[in-house]
């Protein structure tokens, strides 16, 4: 009973986690534009994501642009977009691939061995997922927080974390967890 109270909870945790990779991925809150300056009054606030720029105005209008061309990118943008579509779809074959064994091992009792491995082989997809998650996502959080604490970074051009970050790394803990939970079976 145990066994299948963990399948069900790592299936939960895996399916929230694919969700929130998904989301994250989309999400335009990357990058948030910092006010440190002495200006309380704030007219605009920029979202920088892995695939559009936004400005919102006084919180009513919100203006959103694609970025144009894939070759004008950064590099550390263009892998980080890698990184990311390639979790979205791992966790998308790893989510069926749990769902499949966590299914079937109540079903089948003649072959347990082959119904184990579709959970190990899941289980190895969601860690493998969790990590591909953590890296753009750390990385950008890193990159965020050593700008915003250099002096040579001009005011307007400093960043805060914005949520597309927690998102990844709430993701990224459910994946990680899904993944130990059914690696241990």
């Amino acid at each position: 009973m145990a066994c299948c109270v963990l399948q069900i909870t790592g299936l939960i945790f895996g399916g929230v986690g694919m969700v929130g990779t998904l989301a994250a991925t989309v999400m335009p809150q990357w990058r948030v534009s910092a006010h440190v300056d002495v200006n309380i009054v704030v007219f605009e606030t920029v979202w920088e994501g892995l695939w559009m720029d936004c400005i919102s105005q006084l919180g009513i209008r919100l203006q959103c642009k694609f970025y144009d061309s894939v070759l004008a990118l950064p590099p550390p943008l263009e892998v980080f977009r890698a990184l990311m579509c390639v979790a979205v779809v791992l966790s998308i074959i790893s989510f069926l691939m749990a769902i499949v064994g966590v299914k079937y091992t109540h079903r089948t009792k003649e072959d347990p061995q082959g119904i184990s491995i579709f959970i190990l082989t899941a289980g190895v997809a969601f860690l493998l997922t969790g990590i591909l998650v953590l890296i753009p996502v750390s990385w950008s959080g890193g990159s965020i927080i050593r700008d915003f604490y250099d002096p040579k970074v001009p005011v307007p051009m400093k960043r805060e974390l914005g949520a597309a970050l927690y998102v990844g790394w709430v993701s990224t803990a459910l994946l990680i967890t899904a993944g130990a939970m059914y690696c241990s079976f």
